[in-house]
């Protein structure tokens, strides 16, 4: 088997629980934007219609069509026109999603285990897409930050998986190379397209039902599978 000495981690919904995390957020926004408001329909109805908000809004943001700024004002501005509360609460929510979304520190299954088995035989990197204030705090309230020798995240590196700048970088300030790299993820695009092409293995840790139309060196179904490979 293939000698790797570095492996690099996505943190959403690889060992952070993004999707948990992300709905817990929400529910404290929402009751910020309902508050003194009629029932629009309720949480469920203001957090689907964020999520395919944001979803496009973040697509604009990753093609440089719109601004960080512009992300996180228009994705609550839309959704509270969307389900009938009042826009011009947008950047209060806004402010408060950012201030509020690094202290809920659900992680993935078996998380902790697979970083203890991993650390001390391995250097271990993070490398994840998002803002530079959320995601070294997420790392920090759970504790994770020790685990890794650098943190990458796309923000501060001006570049976002899978673009070759940012692997580029993670070469540069750990001294790996392609060859001796792994990467472990859950984003088709981002994780295993953007390995292939930065020249490493690619671990796809993938949710039941999920496809992707990028073959990677190993794909999982828990963290723990890691410890079959490693």
């Amino acid at each position: 088997m293939k000698h790797y000495k570095h492996i690099f981690f996505d943190l959403d919904r690889t060992l952070y629980d993004f999707d948990q995390n992300n709905r817990n957020t929400l529910k404290e926004i929402y009751t910020i934007a309902a508050k003194d408001h009629k029932d629009n329909g309720g949480f469920e109805k203001f957090l689907n219609a964020y999520k395919i908000i944001n979803k496009g809004l973040w697509q604009k943001y990753k093609n440089k069509e719109i601004s960080k700024e512009q992300l996180n004002h228009s994705r609550f501005s839309q959704t509270l026109q969307q389900t009938g509360y009042d826009p011009n609460m947008a950047q209060n929510l806004a402010d408060a999603y950012i201030r509020l979304s690094p202290f809920q520190v659900q992680l993935m299954p078996h998380c902790i285990e697979i970083l203890d088995y991993l650390c001390g035989k391995y250097a271990l990197h993070i490398i994840t897409n998002g803002f530079s204030e959320i995601q070294f705090q997420k790392l920090e309230r759970c504790r994770l930050s020790a685990y890794f020798q650098q943190i990458l995240v796309s923000e501060e590196a001006g570049a976002q998986k899978p673009e070759m700048a940012i692997f580029d970088l993670a070469f540069s300030k750990t001294g790996a190379t392609p060859q001796n790299s792994l990467i472990v993820g859950d984003d088709p695009q981002c994780d295993i397209l953007g390995g292939m092409n930065a020249g490493m293995d690619q671990v796809w840790l993938f949710q039941p039902g999920e496809t992707s139309e990028y073959k990677p060196t190993f794909a999982i179904s828990s963290l723990l599978q890691l410890k079959d490979i490693l």
